[in-house]
């Protein structure tokens, strides 16, 4: 027994290390997101090579195999608890699948992708593709290697779902690909009836001009309202400005960051919503699982859920703008004056399709992922290159959505991802709502009064149920088993349709 836990003990030791080495590794990128000079490019590539070598060469020293092999092979392993074992299982699959990847392998990709995002940031605001071109295709060769090699280690069908796995453990195409054919089939009728309608939403409301300065103290607001603290002397948070909003963090140092359009002031006010979700999740994790593997979250998909059920299921729903928008109002100034709760509601709901993923509607923002997902899977399996990456982009927008791309700025290049590397991320959003969709059945059934109480700005019995049913649980099972565990389902499309339908068919009355 003694020599189990000593064992274990020198283990978790080990996997401390390489999370601090992490969360370090996340202030250096945030960093390079938000407050790094134009010219400091070429030396954070060389810092975030360096790093990616150190975590990669700890992450699979050998004494850590040692350490796995003696806790798994050991006639006394019982004697660990059932979450002990979560960690050992967690442990010896990450280390398995690292000491496969080449340490050239791993630096390379982490150098090339500080060079790819600063490349993208540049040919973004030129509008020229060319520009970029070169450089994804360095990276995604990259990634095709750590694709093939992560195949074999995870024994997965193809290299994209090695990917997939990164994000979404024991999720693969063949289960995501009927789900979201089923998801487009029915998001396609559900825009059909919402065309046709004759009471359709104005949402030239949305843009009046309120001044940057009033947006900042309106997100501010919002992150006080929800419980993210970015202004006391016990504040782990912090609001910044960037390009693309993203979360970064671990535990107590969790940032979010937001974008200001003085015509569009609805933008900020939905990503620091989505941005938060994330925060809370990553910020109410159990403080004794810090520094083990059970002690992360559970999967991107997940992750998703929460961003998304904060920002559409409660951040566009009418009880929270009943307590929020005389608020909105107050801080504002007399630009907003004239906004009224009816008409505002049905502009911040109003569908219609977009050219830009994170400004799209709650209907048509999965036909976004699943052209994403399409477009990587055909990537990966060489059936494109880079090269035909615009107008493979621009196809599948006029096909899906109706919608002519004018330049890549606004079609291929509007996201970070693939210039950070992170292909096999974009299918966790669609699965994000689709599992946001299952957690709000659940929650309506067991806290039926939550959108009367969110009315008087009161969010703590929502909070308390996520708290109880997801944030608590972190990695302690794969995300399957996790919302079998608090729905029923592993994954399920309906409840999330059924909640679309709802809300939409009394929002255009048909």
């Amino acid at each position: 027994m003694d020599r189990i836990r000593s064992t274990y003990g020198k283990l978790l030791s080990r996997i401390k290390d390489l999370m601090v080495l992490q969360s370090i590794d996340a202030l250096v990128a945030w960093d390079m997101e938000t407050m790094m000079p134009p010219r400091a490019t070429s030396l954070r590539s060389e810092q975030l090579g360096l790093l990616s070598s150190i975590h990669h060469r700890m992450a699979t020293d050998k004494q850590i195999g040692k350490l796995v092999q003696k806790l798994t092979t050991s006639t006394n392993n019982n004697e660990l608890v059932e979450l002990e074992k979560r960690n050992v299982y967690l442990i010896k699959k990450s280390y398995e699948e690292q000491t496969k990847l080449p340490e050239k392998l791993v630096e390379e990709i982490a150098r090339q992708q500080a060079i790819t995002v600063n490349t993208w940031k540049k040919a973004k605001a030129e509008k020229n593709f060319k520009l970029f071109a070169p450089q994804l295709e360095k990276l995604v060769a990259l990634k095709r290697k750590e694709a093939d090699i992560l195949m074999q280690v995870k024994k997965t069908t193809t290299p994209y779902d090695a990917l997939i796995d990164l994000y979404e453990p024991k999720m693969a195409t063949q289960q995501i690909s009927p789900i979201f054919k089923t998801l487009q089939r029915e998001l396609k009728e559900l825009l059909k009836q919402i065309e046709l309608s004759h009471n359709q939403p104005d949402s030239e409301i949305l843009r009046i001009t309120v001044p940057i300065e009033a947006q900042r103290k309106i997100a501010i607001a919002l992150t006080e309202l929800l419980g993210y603290d970015i202004k006391s002397s016990e504040a782990g948070g912090r609001l910044d400005e960037t390009e693309h909003p993203f979360t970064n963090g671990y535990y107590d140092d969790v940032r979010i960051t937001t974008h200001y359009y003085t015509n569009n002031f609805a933008s900020s006010i939905f990503s620091v919503l989505h941005e938060t979700g994330h925060a809370l999740y990553e910020q109410n994790l159990k403080k004794e699982w810090k520094y083990q593997p059970v002690g992360t979250p559970c999967s991107y998909g997940i992750h998703e859920s929460q961003s998304r059920l904060v920002e559409n299921i409660v951040g566009r729903s009418e009880e929270f703008w009943i307590y929020f928008l005389p608020k909105l109002r107050q801080i504002a100034g007399s630009c907003l004056d004239d906004l009224s709760l009816k008409p505002f509601v049905r502009a911040i709901n109003k569908v219609e399709p977009t050219k830009i993923r994170t400004e799209a509607d709650e209907v048509t923002y999965n036909l976004h992922i699943i052209i994403r997902f399409q477009i990587e899977q055909d990537l990966f399996d060489n059936r494109i290159e880079v090269k035909d990456l615009p107008e493979v982009w621009n196809r599948k927008y006029k096909e899906y959505l109706g919608l002519e791309i004018e330049n890549d700025s606004e079609g291929v290049m509007q996201d970070t991802h693939w210039a950070s590397g992170l292909f096999g991320y974009f299918p966790s959003y669609a699965l994000g709502n689709i599992y946001s969709g299952q957690l709000i059945e659940a929650i309506n059934k067991n806290v039926p009064n939550w959108r009367d109480q969110l009315s008087t700005g009161k969010l703590g019995e929502l909070k308390k149920w996520l708290d109880t049913n997801v944030y608590s649980e972190g990695d302690s099972m794969d995300p399957a088993d996790l919302m079998k565990k608090i729905t029923g389902t592993s994954l399920e499309v309906e409840p999330y349709l059924q909640y679309l339908r709802e809300k939409y068919s009394r929002i255009y009355e048909f």
